[in-house]
């Protein structure tokens, strides 16, 4: 009963490749075994029937645990980046707590806007809200990073709406992460590498997976990894014509000719240090199976911030003579658990369930100071902590029934969750603002990088939300599917009630080919965090005519503190999206499959921030209402109207090279669109300040439309000799572009073919050895001097490709298997 109920091997033609061969998975098949059909069953999408992914009327692609690992990548998104054609990871340097959560996008929508689910529970929210960054600004995903990669047996992602089945933020579609069932066995891996160029961002990883058995009719499955990752840097020496010192009587200070002019040293990642386990366990009484499964993990991400030069009014010469590079160090602590059983009554399959997780963010300042202070200012400080936190208590119900000369498949369930989310003030020196003046002017209130929470961004918010739905599948013949659900939900809080639909269908007009298509409604209920979340920080923004790069202090705004109200910020209420999809699935061969599948996705009041809003008029309103002078303001909004088109194609061939070799062959391809349908108008509070103040501007328009690739191409091949296996994996990622607020700041950036690879070799039938690269040629992005700031020589990399700028990056691994 365990095998059946607990752990369903899935995977999809298009990543059956996984299977063929992997010096980590001890259960991989030999080379003599690639002929036959691997399992292809999945559980998402499909509730109570398991299906093939060909029988499947809605897309999915389905990664093995084995694949993850062998990408050579850090963590799951990352690896799902080069493994699902419609899947986009955009690099992040700077930018806030953006550059430390794992934030993807399925289909060019925000990654809340696809659900995350564990085993097929709903997973918890990280509280690092996705600020300060161009790409997915606002977001609150769930954070996959903190599921150790060893747990992973394997991955579905559902490419359709689904928040019918599943609930809020299924309006892209649904991640299922399966955790390995096995009750014994395992493996242990050591992975370490670094970049070429610089020889920076040494990368050193651990895995380790456990199976043990729990008495007679139970198991136990434990995982653990441990990573650290270093800085890389792709900042180079600014001109010495460039200032780092006051003038000493008129003249340069001589120090001008000694100081190391590479002034920035956080354009590219940023360290980073973490250790994950997962323990899935389950045990057979007979008429009932208990199961249990949960992670924890630790992280702390170093946030480096820009050099503040002796030139700058923050940097007392008391203190930093030679300037200084603020940094906060954000230790999480992160958990989920989830208790369970399930069995068969009456004919109905059920299960009961309930999930704990909670994700809390501690924030310090290091390397700092508060200026505004004088000279006796603190050079650390508390800057406060975000916590989140999600309990969900779940019955579903499925039975099958004889109708006509098929099956009819019934499901239903009630749902209750819990959220709630609090912000925690710092201490006070983090965020006061003194009378201190230096000779070089006034400096800003609060540490110079990341002032703290204060009193007034303190908050707690929590809300309860109950759901039932309704889910049939009707399979009249064995060559037509047909599938409905209904979905209501009720929310305490501004985003109230909703009911939603879906309907789908598959027909096999031949053996070899099958139209699919489905129709959607979906939500996705605004995130706590969206709503109380505030924060400061110093951020480049280009503002004026001509357009100039400036420094400035922007402030966060809860959607309902006085001063948003007063700059017109209204409650925040539900996305909305219609979903319609179509398609075909080919398998002409018994070892050739193709899928094609197009779709559109219209999401109505899409929640994004604000254009940053700054100059004397709002300054005016923010001292009006508590707020410093010196900041500039930003606020959540359901602000525009989107609309998405594209297509996914998806083929894998495996074939035998006599008896040399087998090959298996896999494509992805995706074209994806957005386009703005309508913005929402400026308030009268801003209307009434003028034309130039902008509630959702060109900027931020083109960080929906155009600063992703809009299309992605990958071919991929595992070839198996005999005790070797050549991994190797071309993707081509399509032209974006960079615009401005102003038209002469517009960019574009061409595609690029990046090349990975890895070579292992099984030496024993315990252990393997493997070389690897990812980005084999060295590939960057195209350069552009005139995106450069000056004063730190930083920026001439845009950081939304996909592929990052930090070049080639090459490792080595030792895995053991037991």
């Amino acid at each position: 009963m365990r095998t059946a109920a607990l752990r369903t091997v899935a995977l999809t033609p298009a990543f059956q490749q996984a299977q063929v061969s992997d010096a980590q998975d001890p259960t991989a098949p030999t080379a003599d075994q690639v002929d036959e059909p691997a399992s292809d069953i999945v559980v998402t999408g499909s509730r109570g029937q398991p299906r093939t992914v060909v029988d499947s009327p809605t897309p999915i692609d389905v990664i093995s645990g084995a694949e993850l690992q062998r990408t050579g990548k850090s963590g799951v998104f990352a690896a799902l980046n080069t493994l699902v054609p419609s899947f986009n990871l955009p690099t992040r340097a700077g930018g806030g707590t953006s550059t430390v959560i794992a934030t993807g996008g399925l289909r060019g929508l925000n990654p809340d806007q696809t659900l995350i689910l564990v085993n097929g529970k709903r997973r918890h929210k990280t509280s690092l809200i996705n600020a300060v960054s161009n790409y997915y600004n606002g977001s609150v995903p769930a954070d996959l990073d903190m599921i150790p990669t060893a747990a992973v047996d394997h991955i579905e992602v559902l490419r359709d709406g689904a928040a019918a089945q599943y609930g809020s933020d299924a309006i892209a579609g649904v991640i299922n992460v399966i955790l390995k069932d096995d009750a014994k066995g395992g493996f242990g891996a050591l992975t370490a590498g670094q970049n070429m160029d610089r020889s920076d961002g040494e990368l050193f990883q651990a895995d380790l997976n456990l199976g043990l058995p729990l008495g007679e009719h139970g198991f136990v499955n434990l995982s653990a990894g441990a990573k650290k990752q270093q800085a890389s840097n792709r900042a180079e020496p600014i001109a010495s014509n460039i200032r780092l010192y006051p003038l000493v009587n008129g003249a340069l200070d001589p120090r001008e000719a000694t100081i190391d002019r590479l002034v920035t040293s956080n354009y590219g990642s940023m360290p980073q240090e973490s250790i994950t386990t997962a323990l899935n366990a389950g045990y057979d009484i007979g008429t009932v199976e208990l199961y249990a499964f949960g992670t924890y993990g630790q992280r702390k991400s170093d946030l480096n911030y820009t050099y503040r030069p002796a030139t700058n009014a923050n940097s007392l010469p008391q203190v930093y003579p030679n300037g200084f590079y603020p940094r906060v160090v954000i230790s999480e602590e992160d958990y989920e658990v989830a208790v369970g059983a399930r069995g068969v009554i009456a004919g109905w399959k059920w299960d009961f369930s309930s999930t704990l997780g909670r994700n809390r963010s501690r924030q310090r300042a290091d390397r700092t100071i508060n200026a505004s202070l004088g000279p006796t200012s603190p050079t650390e400080f508390y800057v406060g902590s975000l916590i989140s936190k999600e309990a969900v208590n779940s019955l579903d119900l499925t039975r099958s029934y004889p109708v006509g000369a098929g099956t009819l498949q019934v499901s239903g369930g009630l749902q209750h969750r819990i959220e709630s989310y609090q912000v925690v003030q710092g201490e006070p020196a983090s965020y006061a603002a003194g009378t201190y003046t230096s000779s070089l002017g006034r400096p800003t209130p609060g540490a110079s990088g990341a002032a703290g929470f204060q009193p007034s961004d303190a908050g707690f918010v929590k809300r309860n939300n109950l759901a039932a739905y309704a889910d049939i599948a009707w399979d009249p013949s064995r060559d037509v599917t047909i599938g409905g659900a209904l979905r209501y939900e009720h929310y305490d809080d501004d985003s109230g009630d909703t009911l939603i639909g879906k309907v789908n269908a598959r027909y096999a007009v031949a053996p070899w080919i099958a139209l699919r298509g489905a129709a959607s409604t979906g939500f996705r209920a605004p995130a706590l965090a969206q709503q109380i979340y505030a924060s400061t920080t110093g951020q480049f923004r280009t503002i004026g005519t001509p357009p100039t790069l400036n420094l400035l202090q922007i402030k966060t705004l809860p959607v309902g503190s006085p001063a948003a109200l007063a700059l017109g910020a209204q409650p925040l209420t539900p996305e909305k999206s219609t979903n319609f999809s179509a398609g075909l699935v080919l398998t002409p061969l018994p070892r050739l499959s193709v899928t094609v599948d197009g779709y559109q996705i219209k999401v109505e009041d899409r929640i994004a921030i604000t254009s940053t809003l700054t100059g004397n008029a709002v300054s005016a309103i923010l001292v009006a209402n508590g707020q410093s002078p010196d900041i500039s303001a930003q606020y959540y909004t359901n602000a525009i109207d989107t609309r998405t088109r594209g297509v996914d194609v998806v083929a894998t061939y495996r074939h035998p090279v006599g008896t040399i070799a087998n090959l298996a062959w896999n494509l992805g391809y995706n074209y994806n669109k957005t386009i703005i349908t309508g913005v929402k108008a400026n308030p009268p509070q801003l209307a009434a300040l003028g034309a130039d103040y902008v509630l959702f501007d060109r900027l931020s328009r083109s960080n929906l439309t155009v600063n992703l690739p809009r299309t992605k191409l990958f071919i991929g091949n595992v070839a198996t000799i005999d005790a070797f296996t050549l991994s190797t994996r071309v993707v081509r990622y399509g032209s974006f572009k960079s615009f401005g607020n102003a038209v002469i700041n517009d960019r574009t950036f061409g595609a690029k073919w990046i090349t990975d690879l890895e070579l292992s070799w099984r030496t024993t039938d315990s252990l393997t050895v493997a070389v690897g690269a990812n980005n084999l040629f060295n590939v960057y992005p195209d350069r552009n001097d005139t995106l450069t700031n000056v004063n730190t020589g930083a920026g001439f990399y845009a950081t939304s490709g996909a592929y990052g700028f930090t070049g080639g990056y090459y490792y080595g691994r030792v895995a053991v298997n037991f």
